[in-house]
């Protein structure tokens, strides 16, 4: 019996010796720079208050990577791809980088943003918007350029106006 004891106060004290690791060995990684390519397109496009699937395909045009395209080659200069959705689509050109040089954007029936709708009730006043349709170029030197053509309806009239994203009409 005191062997029996004694050879589980071994046991007891020789598990934990056991049961801990060794010390992890340090290595040294090299740096990771990550750098999103088409953050000028993003600042340029970026909107408050722009409906929930402009802003998504937006960015999936922004994080498209065109070197992984089965179209790829090193000899182009511009590469077109198109983006669709139901309320909308992107046409964009990328240089071979994978830059976005310049888009063309064109959706219909968006949520309008508070700054146009304020300035299209106030402007006038017992009208309401049947459709609209939000337009947007992109250049690369230039910036971007984002309109509103809204379909105003007042009983049997209509009208159409033209509103730049801060409500001001053009």
């Amino acid at each position: 019996m005191k062997k029996f004891i004694i050879g589980l106060f071994v046991l007891g004290l020789a598990s934990p010796l056991f049961a801990q690791q060794p010390i992890p060995k340090v290595e040294q990684l090299s740096e990771v720079v990550v750098t999103a390519v088409n953050y000028k397109y993003l600042n340029a496009i970026d909107s408050k208050e722009v409906a929930i699937p402009v802003q998504m395909l937006e960015r999936k045009a922004a994080a498209y990577n065109v070197e992984d395209s089965d179209f790829y080659q090193d000899d182009f200069d511009i590469y077109y791809v198109s983006f669709f959705i139901p309320e909308g689509k992107i046409v964009a050109a990328y240089n071979p980088e994978g830059e976005i040089i310049r888009t063309i954007e064109r959706f219909e029936d968006i949520k309008l943003p508070s700054a146009v709708r304020n300035a299209i009730a106030e402007r006038f006043p017992q009208w309401e918007v049947s459709n609209d349709v939000y337009k947007v170029t992109y250049n690369q030197r230039s910036g971007a350029t984002k309109s509103y053509k809204v379909k105003l309806k007042n009983g049997d009239k209509t009208m159409r106006v033209k509103v730049d994203d801060n409500g001001n009409f053009l």
